[in-house]
């Protein structure tokens, strides 16, 4: 008997697993395609062209107001379901249709203020918080972390498959070891009840859990902040505990700023952007600054010198010498 053929979405999915794009890539690429084909009336990919994919971003971009970030990503699912799943030859024309994202100056935080802001939160949210700010994660990349990737002794943590696939080592705080270490006994004690319930298993990186079949039951693969609830993975079906969810950080940072008092708008990102700045107020090269974030350009890293008092498009104000 043959198998029936796999639906459009079915080889969408299958090709981005394939090319080991993230969990969450996967999910937003495979929302865009389907509003793609909804938005034609259903018509399939094959039958359409150059002119209604840019009807489709016309259309993002004038009635509905996305973001120019949101429209980029829209386009890069399109042109990914065309290019390797359809197999289609696009005009390179298209490219230009990508919204320019405005420059924008990072929010940052005064060091008093982080304090203030960290002071208002507390449990499992400000161990987050704190290493956010102390390490330069981004949120994600924080939540994502296992327990092989702490190194006390060393003192560093290791970011595995960060932005844009890449490794990297950053700084673990001293002052935060003694907390790290407590809070790993309570998720010890979680992942050995799960155990003995026949439970224990969470998500693993790419092939390895047909690699190693145990792995994924393996104390230094579990999440340093795991989610209370066991779920059901989508790509196996079967209960495994995945990560915190990243709206409970967000929702709590949020909250413990207006608790705070500051009086600007905070996000876990905002932590991530005072400690690039913070370090760089305190003599550290911008090398090794944009070391420590991950950045590819260190472009992308000089932003950070604009919200400085020196350097950069830092003046001193005539007034201040009148």
């Amino acid at each position: 008997m043959n198998a029936r053929p796999r639906k459009l979405l079915e080889q969408v999915r299958d090709c981005l697993r394939t090319k080991h794009y993230s969990p969450r890539t996967e999910q937003a690429y495979l929302s865009w395609i389907r509003r793609f084909i909804l938005f034609h009336d259903k018509r399939h990919p094959n039958q359409m062209a150059e002119p209604d994919i840019e009807a489709f971003l016309a259309y993002l971009a004038v009635h509905e107001n996305v973001a120019a970030s949101t429209q980029d990503q829209a386009m890069s699912a399109i042109l990914f379901l065309y290019r390797n799943v359809l197999h289609r030859a696009l005009n390179p024309s298209l490219e230009d249709l990508r919204a320019r994202k405005p420059k924008r100056i990072p929010i940052v935080l005064a060091r008093d203020e982080v304090r203030s802001v960290l002071h208002a939160m507390k449990g499992t949210s400000e161990l987050a918080a704190q290493l956010l700010y102390g390490s330069g994660l981004r949120l994600l990349e924080c939540l994502r972390l296992r327990v092989q990737d702490l190194d006390f002794a060393q003192t560093e943590i290791v970011v595995r498959d960060g932005k844009g696939e890449k490794d990297r080592v950053t700084v673990l705080p001293l002052s935060l070891v003694p907390n790290l270490k407590a809070h790993l006994a309570i998720v010890r004690a979680i992942h050995e009840r799960d155990l003995t319930l026949g439970y224990g298993r969470v998500p693993l990186p790419y092939a390895l859990a047909s690699k190693y079949p145990n792995a994924d039951r393996e104390w230094i693969w579990q999440y340093i902040f795991p989610s209370p609830d066991r779920s059901i993975d989508p790509r196996d079906g079967s209960a495994k505990r995945f990560h915190l969810d990243p709206s409970v950080i967000q929702k709590a940072v949020r909250q413990a700023a207006l608790r705070s008092g500051v009086a600007k708008h905070v996000t876990p990102h905002t932590f991530r952007h005072s400690f690039a700045t913070h370090l760089l107020e305190g003599g550290y090269d911008i090398r090794t600054v944009q070391e420590l974030l991950g950045h590819k350009d260190v472009k992308t890293t000089m932003i950070y010198t604009h919200v400085l008092n020196r350097g950069g498009l830092a003046v001193r104000s005539p007034l201040d010498g009148a």
